[in-house]
């Protein structure tokens, strides 16, 4: 592991909120009865069926069983100033991390095993320290409304299908803006950029072959050449198409991010602030697993 990193005692999730994830939440908290319904009606069924199936399906991590998972998530808590969840470790050869907490009873994370494989033990802690980022934003809510509306989309008529279409544009388009508000937090965390976007660069196209081979600085370059497709209303309109309908923005893009982010006085205040925690509202301005 690198030297100690800077506990972040206090610390809010509006000091590092994504200013898009804020206009975001914002605009589903407007639409009446979906955050009452989900926390009251979908939320206990939902965490007891995913707690059934990761107790039955997955390894539990603790400190009886991969102590070294389990010391990476205190850490990163610890830094993130909120509760550890419980994290359980699933056999899957897609690549991928999640977590859920509707109701804040039973938050927890799952990673694959395939993700284990292809990062260092620091990336592995990057990943936790994202997907804390969902609880510390309390994103559960809108993540398994999301998640519902991908699954039943396809079993309403053509009207409620209409309408769950234009939601769920709208869920997604969320999803997008909360995920950098978690890159954040894995960088708040990790406090080195580099190991952030070297996650990005191998969930973009790493193998465990492939992932010692690759090269940071030139991935970052990518995002300069697609940053020069909006120099055209033909340009911008393809990039637009060719994201509406993922959960997820584009690792380059994710990674050009949280580099400039890095580098912005926000972040660095964050980090130097004197003892005595983090109670003020962070002043940032808008700049875009």
């Amino acid at each position: 592991m690198t030297s100690p990193k800077i506990p972040l005692i206090g610390l809010k999730a509006s000091q590092f909120r994504h200013p898009l994830d804020q206009e975001a939440t914002q605009a589903l908290q407007q639409l009446p009865g979906i955050d009452l319904a989900v926390r009251n009606l979908l939320g206990p069924v939902a965490e007891q069926v995913f707690y059934l199936n990761n107790i039955a399906t997955s390894i539990r991590v603790s400190e009886q069983q991969l102590p070294h998972l389990h010391q990476l998530v205190v850490e990163a808590s610890q830094i993130l100033d909120l509760e550890p969840p419980q994290l359980y470790i699933q056999q899957n050869p897609v690549p991928n991390a999640y977590t859920l907490a509707i109701r804040g009873q039973q938050p927890f994370m799952v990673i694959h095993t395939s993700l284990i494989e292809l990062l260092t033990t620091e990336e592995i802690q990057a990943v936790i320290a994202h997907e804390l980022g969902h609880l510390k934003c309390e994103h559960g809510v809108y993540l398994t409304l999301a998640n519902l509306m991908v699954l039943a989309s396809n079993l309403l008529p053509a009207w409620g299908a209409a309408l769950a279409q234009t939601l769920q544009m709208q869920l997604l388009e969320w999803l997008r803006c909360a995920e950098l508000s978690c890159d954040r937090a894995a960088l708040l965390a990790i406090q080195d950029p580099k190991v952030v976007m070297s996650v990005l660069m191998k969930l973009s196209g790493g193998s465990p072959s492939l992932a010692p081979l690759l090269n940071l600085d030139a991935f970052i370059a990518q995002a300069r050449d697609y940053d020069q497709l909006s120099n055209t209303q033909l340009g911008e309109a393809i990039k637009s198409l060719q994201s509406q309908q993922l959960t997820h923005p584009f690792p380059v893009l994710r990674a050009r991010e949280i580099d400039r982010w890095a580098h912005s006085p926000d972040y660095q205040d964050l980090l130097t602030r004197e003892k005595g925690g983090y109670n003020t509202k962070a002043t940032g301005k808008w700049r875009n697993w």
